[in-house]
């Protein structure tokens, strides 16, 4: 056979592409949502730095009147009973959460090495006869 029989007797049938209006729209439509949406998050990444660098505190300082509450001297002294039973239950709770352990680590030796769980024996198929 010469090619040109090959190639008359090849053809190619489109007729399962059936493409009507309706769904090349929503081709067109869909991609083009998701490539607007890339070029917006492209740009939402472009400028991210900027926004966590940016120095808010110039946008909160603005012309506040803050009502500072007055603190007496005397409401900020703790006596020395307090702080040595503070530092006690601080002590206390820090030293609880670590249990007493030897540092010894040691492996133990079992005398039974073999388990059938480990074999590999058991998993392969009989040999075919």
């Amino acid at each position: 056979m010469s090619i040109e029989m090959i190639l008359n007797t090849v053809s190619l049938d489109f007729s399962f592409f059936n493409i009507d209006a309706f769904a090349a729209s929503i081709a067109l439509v869909g991609y083009a949502v998701v490539f607007t949406v890339l070029v917006l998050m492209f740009f939402v990444v472009l400028k991210l730095p900027k926004v966590i660098n940016y120095d808010y505190s110039k946008l909160f300082s603005g012309n506040r009147i803050s009502e500072e509450i007055p603190v007496k001297k005397e409401d900020l002294s703790i006596s020395g009973e307090v702080n040595a039973a503070i530092s006690m239950a601080l002590f206390l709770h820090f030293n609880e959460i670590h249990d007493e352990e030897s540092g010894v680590i040691t492996i133990k030796k079992i005398s039974k090495r073999y388990s059938p769980w480990s074999s590999k024996i058991y998993g392969l198929n009989p040999t075919p006869r």
